[in-house]
Parts: C-alpha cells; structure tokens; sequence
C-alpha cells in the first residue's frame, strides 16, 4: 500500500462531503423546474374568452364558442345620413339603462357575458345640421349564455307590468307596455307619459312621451332608450326604424 493512499474509512467520509453537495444541486434545480409552472398572478390572470371554431370534447358547443364576450362598435346601429345629428359614442351601460320604478332593464343576472352601450343622437328629417338635436337613443346590447336572454325578457314584461307608474321629481310617469311585432324573435315596446313641463319645471298643460324598445335575437338582447332633447318627446317612428334598423345590425353580427 502506498504511504499516500488514504484507509478505506478514511475515504468514505471524503466521498460522502462530495456527493452530498451535489445531491443538494440536483434537489435545487428540481424544486425551481417544478415551480416554474406556477405563473406570477399578474400574468396568470384570467383573459377574455375568445371564440372558437372547435366543437368541445362532449360534442356540445361551449360558452366560449356560442356566447360572445366581447360586443364590437360594429354590432351597434348607426343612423341614417338624415336622420344623424351626431356619429355614435361610447355610454355607460348604467347611464344609457332606463330606470322606472326599479332597476327594471338591469336585470341580466349571472348569466350575462357582455355588455355593452352606445348612444346616437337624431334630428329631424331634412332639418340643417346647425338645428337642435330632436333626440337620443341609448342602445345597450346584452349577451347572454344559456336561456339567459329569454328569462330576461320574461322578468323584465312582469317588472314593467308591476310598474304602472312612478315618480319622476314630483311628475307622475305613465307606464304602458305592448308587444312589438317584426323585431327580432321577441320584442316589447314601453311607453312613459307626464305632464310637460318647461326648463323651470312649471307645466305647460300638454304631455309629454317616450319609449322604450327591448328586442331579443337569439342569445342577445337590445335595450332601445329614447330620450327627448331636453326633456321633450321622442320620436316613435325613428325609434321604430332605428330598433329595426338595429336587430338586423344583431343578426348580421352573430352570423
């Protein structure tokens, strides 16, 4: 045996001090590959849905590919040449909502998936554009997954009916509501009358009415809010043009 060859217990201890160091890297390098699958929150938050051409597993359509999630500018209509006073804008869906006695058109519930509004300001036919403004329709566009866009409508006829009227800052509002027939698969139209009144609030002994149109296409749902120009009536036939006018705009988009 040579005089520099180490004892055999001497050894063990020496080659122990070098494999353990080395175990200890291996074990670090596993633990950060296994938590590199774990995304930070900031990037793992969820995205929008986005639809796809695929069918699901179970061969039934999924909320990403038959319900949108997102509502283009395209899907909104757009005024007639003649009838445009301003290009539409962008409006909160919670100011373009009509409000009677509750919050009877806000009623979407969980299985909405987007919403969205938009508001076009009209004239009257043939008038200069330097006129005043002869109204606004604020459009708002629901969709819905499931039955989402039928139990809607079917809460919002029981809602309007329970509110035959309502106060309006001291003005008794008249609630009506019919059927609109040729607007989408269903369709409401509800009319508010009250007393007019001028700037200063003092009455004028004629009336004043509006209306509101609700259309269901499909899985979709479109709230048509006609406001007069400051405080005035609206127009119900370009409110009926404008609401047809829009389901076929719907239509188009979801094709």
């Amino acid at each position: 045996m040579s005089r520099y060859a180490l004892p055999a217990t001497a050894r063990a201890p020496r080659t122990l001090a070098l494999i353990l160091p080395l175990l200890g890297t291996i074990a670090s390098s596993t633990a950060c590959t296994t938590g590199g699958d774990e995304v930070d929150p900031v990037s793992s938050a969820a995205s929008p849905t986005t639809a796809s051409a695929g069918a699901s597993p179970t061969n039934q359509p999924s909320a990403s590919t038959s319900t949108p999630t997102t509502i283009p500018t395209s899907a909104f209509v757009e005024l007639p040449a003649e009838l445009r006073k301003l290009p539409r804008r962008t409006t909160p869906v919670e100011e373009a909502l009509p409000k009677l006695c509750a919050n009877e058109f806000g009623t979407g519930g969980r299985q909405v998936t987007a919403s969205a509004a938009m508001t076009v300001t009209y004239k009257k036919p043939g008038e200069p554009d330097d006129y005043t403004p002869q109204g606004m329709i604020h459009q708002t566009i629901f969709t819905f997954e499931g039955d989402g866009a039928t139990a809607y409508m079917r809460r919002l006829r029981s809602a309007v009916e329970a509110c035959p009227s309502y106060d309006q800052g001291g003005n008794p509002v008249k609630v009506a509501s019919k059927p609109l027939s040729g607007a989408g698969d269903e369709a409401v139209l509800v009319s508010l009358t009250w007393a007019a009144t001028s700037l200063n609030g003092e009455r004028t002994g004629g009336t004043t009415s509006t209306q509101i149109a609700v259309a269901r296409v499909d899985g979709v749902v479109t709230v048509f809010n006609d406001q007069g120009w400051e405080g005035s009536s609206g127009n119900p036939e370009t409110l009926d043009r404008t609401v047809r006018d829009g389901v076929k705009t719907i239509d188009a988009w979801q094709r």
